[in-house]
């Protein structure tokens, strides 16, 4: 049995947190989301948590709270799932026994790992380090979900230890891109723009296919935010790496093509780092 842990918020009436399962989740954003809507339905900042690493909301709020707030982030359109007390969450939800269910997730792990290997190799031909960036958010993704797969039916300890591992993955990943990144700016090259736009639009693409697999899995009205949310984020580093391509094209300079590399690999190493942090903490409460 895991142990409990407590916050510095949680009012006198709460002797146990109360901890959801998330389903739906590819990345520390998401987590952040369903954080913002948990407070907007009533949840002080420090009382609500979601772990990137093993997908699961812990809340210290007293169980009166719990209808408004399973109302607020349902609105985000993820899944939610109680864990009873004493559970350390091994268990799968219904919708991650749903053969549909994964079948789409292995969509989005191949689409998301395929492409991504693919916008690696272009980066390298079209000399474009935000291709490269772009590439990593890509397998990042796809990775994420593949350990959400992967996972189902572990314990919370297990998939803790593997997140942390992904997480130093995917932070070494981020930084070998940084580092090529000074290096380029060290050695001024001018990177190809016309296959940085090309390889950036189909980026658009495949992150607009990669979502349509999972609509149907979504409930209730909030499947449009569902997928806006699911891919507005990607969506912007591959317009940024398309925006770059045009200012490269335009100017004759390779300046914004690493400035884009720096921002997205930027918010890369943040991802991988709360994925980081969560498992630390995962894993110290599991233990």
């Amino acid at each position: 049995m895991s142990k409990t842990s407590t916050s510095p918020t949680a009012g006198s009436d709460t002797s146990l947190p109360f901890r959801y399962r998330v389903s739906g989740m590819d990345c520390a954003r998401d987590a952040a989301e369903i954080e913002r809507a948990a407070q907007s339905a009533g949840v002080a900042p420090k009382a609500v948590k979601v772990s990137a690493a093993t997908h699961i909301m812990t809340l210290w709020v007293s169980e009166s709270q719990l209808p408004e707030i399973e109302l607020g982030v349902a609105k985000t359109g993820y899944g939610f799932e109680r864990i009873a007390p004493g559970d350390d969450g091994p268990a799968a939800s219904q919708t991650q026994k749903n053969p549909e269910y994964l079948r789409a997730l292995w969509i989005v792990i191949f689409l998301n790992v395929g492409y991504g290997i693919v916008e690696m190799i272009a980066g390298f031909f079209a000399g474009s380090q935000a291709l490269k960036a772009d590439a990593l958010d890509f397998v990042g993704d796809g990775l994420i979900t593949f350990l959400g797969v992967l996972a189902i039916g572990w314990s919370l300890a297990w998939r803790a230890r593997s997140a942390m591992i992904q997480g130093v993955f995917l932070a070494l990943l981020g930084f070998g891109v940084l580092a090529n990144t000074v290096w380029r700016l060290l050695n001024q090259t001018i990177p190809d723009a016309a296959l940085m736009g090309m390889f950036g639009l189909i980026a658009l693409v495949i992150n607009v296919i990669a979502v349509l697999p999972l609509l149907p899995h979504r409930k209730g009205d909030a499947n449009v935010r569902a997928v806006w949310l699911f891919s507005r984020n990607d969506a912007i580093g591959n317009a940024a790496v398309i925006v770059a391509a045009g200012l490269v094209a335009w100017l004759g300079h390779g300046w914004p093509d690493l400035v884009v590399a720096v921002g997205i690999a930027g918010l890369f190493l943040h991802s991988a780092w709360a994925i980081i942090r969560d498992a630390r903490n995962d894993l110290r409460a599991a233990i």
